[in-house]
Protein backbone atom coordinates (compact mmCIF):
# COMPACT_ATOMS: atom_id res chain seq x y z
CA UNK A 1 0.00 0.00 0.00
CA UNK A 2 1.41 3.36 -1.01
CA UNK A 3 1.02 6.20 1.45
CA UNK A 4 2.37 9.71 1.11
CA UNK A 5 2.59 12.36 3.77
CA UNK A 6 -0.42 14.68 3.52
CA UNK A 7 0.34 18.37 3.26
CA UNK A 8 -1.97 20.44 5.48
CA UNK A 9 -2.69 22.91 2.67
CA UNK A 10 -3.49 20.14 0.18
CA UNK A 11 -7.08 19.87 -1.03
CA UNK A 12 -7.97 16.19 -0.90
CA UNK A 13 -10.71 14.22 -2.58
CA UNK A 14 -11.98 10.68 -2.04
CA UNK A 15 -12.51 9.01 -5.40
CA UNK A 16 -12.25 5.75 -7.33
CA UNK A 17 -9.04 4.58 -9.03
CA UNK A 18 -9.71 2.05 -11.81
CA UNK A 19 -7.96 -1.31 -11.75
CA UNK A 20 -8.74 -4.68 -13.29
CA UNK A 21 -8.69 -5.67 -16.92
CA UNK A 22 -10.59 -4.76 -20.05
CA UNK A 23 -14.33 -5.26 -19.50
CA UNK A 24 -13.68 -6.42 -15.91
CA UNK A 25 -13.27 -3.20 -13.95
CA UNK A 26 -12.42 -3.05 -10.27
CA UNK A 27 -12.20 0.22 -8.38
CA UNK A 28 -10.19 1.12 -5.31
CA UNK A 29 -11.45 3.98 -3.15
CA UNK A 30 -8.49 6.27 -2.54
CA UNK A 31 -7.72 9.64 -0.98
CA UNK A 32 -5.85 11.88 -3.44
CA UNK A 33 -4.80 15.42 -4.03
CA UNK A 34 -7.52 16.91 -6.24
CA UNK A 35 -4.95 17.73 -8.97
CA UNK A 36 -3.66 14.14 -9.26
CA UNK A 37 -4.79 11.98 -12.20
CA UNK A 38 -7.46 9.33 -11.60
CA UNK A 39 -5.05 6.40 -11.41
CA UNK A 40 -2.08 8.43 -10.18
CA UNK A 41 -0.47 8.92 -6.79
CA UNK A 42 -2.69 8.64 -3.75
CA UNK A 43 -2.40 9.27 -0.03
CA UNK A 44 -4.31 6.26 1.27
CA UNK A 45 -6.38 3.32 0.05
CA UNK A 46 -9.60 3.20 2.13
CA UNK A 47 -11.93 0.85 0.27
CA UNK A 48 -12.92 -1.03 -2.86
CA UNK A 49 -15.87 -1.40 -5.24
CA UNK A 50 -16.56 -4.21 -7.69
CA UNK A 51 -19.30 -3.09 -10.14
CA UNK A 52 -19.65 -6.58 -11.63
CA UNK A 53 -20.86 -7.95 -8.28
CA UNK A 54 -23.19 -4.96 -7.77
CA UNK A 55 -23.54 -2.16 -5.28
CA UNK A 56 -23.46 -4.55 -2.31
CA UNK A 57 -19.79 -5.26 -3.03
CA UNK A 58 -18.53 -1.98 -1.55
CA UNK A 59 -16.00 -2.33 1.25
CA UNK A 60 -14.93 0.72 3.22
CA UNK A 61 -12.67 1.35 6.19
CA UNK A 62 -15.22 3.42 8.09
CA UNK A 63 -12.79 4.91 10.62
CA UNK A 64 -10.46 6.13 7.89
CA UNK A 65 -13.34 7.52 5.81
CA UNK A 66 -14.63 9.47 8.81
CA UNK A 67 -11.11 10.71 9.56
CA UNK A 68 -10.56 12.03 6.05
CA UNK A 69 -14.00 13.65 5.95
CA UNK A 70 -13.24 15.36 9.27
CA UNK A 71 -10.00 16.78 7.83
CA UNK A 72 -11.91 18.35 4.94
CA UNK A 73 -11.67 15.78 2.16
CA UNK A 74 -14.50 15.93 -0.37
CA UNK A 75 -16.31 12.93 -1.86
CA UNK A 76 -16.43 12.68 -5.64
CA UNK A 77 -19.90 12.36 -7.16
CA UNK A 78 -19.47 8.68 -8.03
CA UNK A 79 -18.21 7.79 -4.54
CA UNK A 80 -21.03 9.77 -2.96
CA UNK A 81 -23.65 7.91 -5.04
CA UNK A 82 -22.17 4.49 -4.23
CA UNK A 83 -21.84 5.21 -0.50
CA UNK A 84 -25.46 6.33 0.01
CA UNK A 85 -26.59 2.85 1.03
CA UNK A 86 -23.62 2.36 3.40
CA UNK A 87 -24.23 5.75 5.01
CA UNK A 88 -27.88 4.86 5.59
CA UNK A 89 -26.85 1.56 7.21
CA UNK A 90 -24.39 3.34 9.49
CA UNK A 91 -26.84 6.09 10.46
CA UNK A 92 -29.62 3.56 11.07
CA UNK A 93 -27.40 1.46 13.34
CA UNK A 94 -26.05 4.33 15.44
CA UNK A 95 -29.25 6.07 16.65
CA UNK A 96 -30.79 2.86 18.05
CA UNK A 97 -28.08 2.61 20.69
CA UNK A 98 -28.31 6.33 21.43
CA UNK A 99 -32.10 6.26 21.76
CA UNK A 100 -31.95 3.39 24.25
CA UNK A 101 -29.60 5.40 26.51
CA UNK A 102 -31.70 8.60 26.56
CA UNK A 103 -34.46 8.89 29.18
CA UNK A 104 -37.90 9.88 27.98
CA UNK A 105 -38.63 13.60 28.16
CA UNK A 106 -41.51 14.77 30.31
CA UNK A 107 -44.16 16.59 28.39
CA UNK A 108 -45.13 19.99 29.69
CA UNK A 109 -48.79 20.89 29.85
CA UNK A 110 -49.73 23.95 27.84
CA UNK A 111 -50.77 26.97 29.82
CA UNK A 112 -54.14 28.39 28.91
CA UNK A 113 -53.86 31.62 26.95
CA UNK A 114 -55.37 34.75 28.40
CA UNK A 115 -57.97 36.50 26.31
CA UNK A 116 -58.90 40.07 26.80
CA UNK A 117 -62.53 40.64 27.57
CA UNK A 118 -64.25 43.03 25.25
CA UNK A 119 -65.74 46.02 27.02
CA UNK A 120 -68.98 47.53 25.86
CA UNK A 121 -69.32 51.25 26.01
CA UNK A 122 -72.86 52.51 26.43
Amino acid sequence: MRMLEADKSMATVIRFARHGTKKKPYFRMVVQDHRAPRDGRFLEHIGAYDPIKGSASITVKRERLEYWLSTGAQLSDSVKNRLKSKMKEWSAAAPKAVIADKPAKESKAKKPTKTKAKTKEA
